[in-house]
């Protein structure tokens, strides 16, 4: 059966529903996910009307919304480039992607412009609350009462109004294990995608990541899984312990790879939860920080581990390498590649050869670089070859992108702030991108997004070469090499008012352009070495002819970040034995007619090309392989044999990748 008429017969069966359910009071629990029909009853007895439109139900004023903001800083900073990610996967698809709080109110959304009008006039937007006892059922709501992931198709939802909605939601857990928010995808009912709640999901376990990270990164992070490929995945199982030993936190993945209770690790000693010492793991991370090592976990499994964080490793006491406990050596990494330099990102292209030598001749000097270009031809990539090829190589490299922040924490995230500066700062307060920077590098993409009373802060800054964070009235001095980045012209935002124009000369030390990929005459060079950097763990490999003909001929609208995934897409669904790229591997819209060239300003609306969705930054290859299988298992209707065909590989590798094997 396809989508169409799935989702036709799904309307059937719930409208079916709704008259037992509303009109004879019946529970038709054969029509509808029993999750909806709890929602249902909560709703009833919260006195709900499934015809009232709930039009009294307004969203908070702005400025009550920006304290809710700084109330929920920790989750807003740490959710926020996901959020951007995240939308890149669905954009021009009539979508939206939102954040909500524990108790659903919606912090942030970001979306695509003829949608997010349509959910404007049903208070799907920040400053509104979407739980249950207001809205009805709704993905954020009943998500937040079943604190699981959900999906709430169509007429799903209580209220009648909200119809027209599709709506895909995943909790989101802190690191203590309390629920503190929501991450959702709406869009409309017609144009629901069944890998919508998957992507949905490993975003919202990428954020429970880097929040247990942000919290717990002054302590040693133990990262453990049962499979070696996990490791520096959403995936992996995170534990915080104390250089004594001592287990202060585990995340949920964590958790379920133990099968133990959050009661049963905290505050318990390294040992009683790992079947070994925690000396022993530190002993051999000495002998190499970047080891894997192998410690039993008991019914003849292993997990892999390896050690993480900013806590100076102990030195364990009457500790030889004689009498460790009887764990597997360790497992040693691949070696790493060279250093990004700019001699590595030279592979042929004039034009980028030209903007490599103009930069090379300021290494070292006190000059600003302003790095301009379309979204996704390598910014970062360029100012941290930069800063590797200059006398800054050794301090460090901090990056901060100025779109990618609410306004409201842009400051606090660029200067610092004092303990207790604001609601919610953490009491000992917090060093700024500017002063973590100091004796390094400091980057700040999209610097013609940053508002403009902080562009007068960042211009008292450069001058003074100081900082004061927020709260304090003590300047701190710092020395730092400035490169910074635009897709927008920052002429043109002089002009009309919307950046200032001492700043911009400030900044315009040394101006240089990267070239758009499709304008780029090293294609070749650069694809195959995109591969071989995705291929580092497996051996190498080549394209055919034709598929590298059709990487060579297409216009490449999300530039680099598009050809990147692109290639990860394509490794990752190749068979194990396999080792080279055919046409198969590579989305059809590579042999279509050429899209026309995208400019600058609009380039950051480009959609990615792939058999799936582009995949997340983070993201393992064999999640990524999953992914691309079931987009492709979508298309055909379920029919696994043309799938399969349509991928290029056999049922039994689409099979395995999709993880039923």
């Amino acid at each position: 059966m396809g989508e169409t008429s799935l989702a036709v017969e799904h309307g059937r069966q719930v409208a079916q529903a709704r008259r037992l359910f509303f009109d004879r009071g019946d529970r038709p629990a054969d029509l509808v996910d029993p999750m909806v029909l709890r929602s249902w009853e909560r709703c009833q007895r919260f006195g709900l009307n499934e015809a009232d439109g709930r039009e009294g139900c307004d969203s908070l004023d702005r400025a009550t919304l920006h304290t809710e903001q700084e109330r929920n800083h920790l989750l807003l900073r740490q959710s926020q480039p996901i959020l951007e990610q995240l939308y890149e996967q669905i954009r021009d698809s009539g979508s939206m992607v939102l954040l909500a709080d524990q108790n659903g109110l919606i912090l942030e959304s970001v979306g695509d412009a003829d949608f997010v009008s349509r959910a404007d006039r049903v208070m799907l937007m920040p400053g509104a609350s979407w739980d249950e006892n207001l809205r009805g059922t709704n993905a954020i709501g009943t998500t937040l009462a079943e604190e699981t992931p959900t999906t709430i198709l169509g007429s799903e939802h209580f209220l009648e109004g909200n119809a027209f909605l599709t709506c895909c939601a995943s909790p989101i857990f802190g690191a203590d294990g309390r629920l503190i928010g929501v991450l959702d995808i709406s869009s409309d009912y017609r144009s629901h995608q069944r890998h919508t709640l998957g992507l949905v999901r490993l975003s919202s376990q990428l954020v429970e990541k880097r929040l247990f990270e942000a919290q717990h990164g002054r302590h040693i992070l133990v990262c453990f899984h049962s499979r070696i490929d996990y490791l520096g995945s959403p995936g992996e199982g995170l534990a915080a312990v104390s250089p004594d030993g001592q287990v202060l936190a585990v995340n949920r993945v964590g958790l379920q790879l133990l099968g133990l209770r959050r009661a049963d690790v905290v505050n318990r000693d390294f040992s009683m939860v790992f079947e070994t010492t925690l000396a022993s793991v530190i002993d051999r991370s000495r002998r190499d920080p970047q080891s894997i090592c192998e410690i039993p976990a008991g019914r003849d499994r292993v997990f892999y581990v390896r050690l993480r964080g900013q806590a100076p490793l102990p030195r364990p006491l009457g500790r030889t390498g004689d009498d460790l406990p009887t764990a597997a050596p360790a497992r040693r990494e691949p070696a790493r590649p060279p250093a990004l330099t700019l001699d590595t990102l030279n592979t042929g292209d004039a034009r980028l050869q030209a903007a490599i030598e103009r930069s090379r001749r300021v290494l070292g000097r006190d000059i600003p670089i302003l790095v301009q270009g379309e979204s996704g031809v390598g910014k970062e990539v360029f100012a941290k070859a930069f800063h590797n090829s200059g006398p800054r190589r050794n301090g460090p490299f901090v990056a901060l992108n100025c779109a990618a922040i609410p306004e409201n924490l842009i400051e606090s995230e660029l200067f610092g702030y004092q303990g207790g500066a604001f609601t919610g700062a953490r009491k000992e307060g917090a060093p700024g991108k500017i002063q973590q920077a100091h004796g390094g590098t400091l980057f700040l993409d999209e610097i013609g997004d940053m508002p403009l009373h902080l562009q007068a802060r960042l211009l008292r800054v450069l001058q003074e070469r100081s900082v004061t964070p927020l709260g304090s009235c003590k300047a701190i001095q710092v020395d730092i090499s400035l490169l910074c980045a635009t897709h927008r012209r920052l002429r043109e935002e002089v002009a009309r008012g919307a950046f200032r124009e001492d700043l911009y000369y400030r900044l315009n030390g040394l101006s240089v352009t990267l070239p758009a990929l499709r304008e780029r005459d090293d294609i070749r060079a650069l694809a195959q070495r995109l591969a071989d950097q995705e291929a580092a763990q497996r051996p190498p490999v080549a394209f055919c002819e034709r598929a590298m003909a059709a990487i060579e001929g297409y216009a490449w609208p999300g530039n680099i970040r598009q050809l990147n995934n692109v290639i990860r897409v394509a490794i990752a669904l190749l068979d194990e034995g396999e080792s080279l790229i055919t046409e198969h591997h590579l989305p059809e819209e590579l042999f279509d007619a050429p899209p026309p060239p995208v400019c600058a300003a609009t380039a950051d609306a480009a959609p990615a090309a792939g058999h799936a969705l582009p995949p997340l930054a983070g993201a393992s290859l064999d999640e990524i392989g999953r992914q691309a299988a079931l987009c492709a298992l979508d298309a055909a209707g379920g029919n696994v044999s043309a799938a399969a065909r349509q991928l290029g590989i056999s049922r039994n590798t689409l099979y395995r990748k999709l993880g039923r094997l």
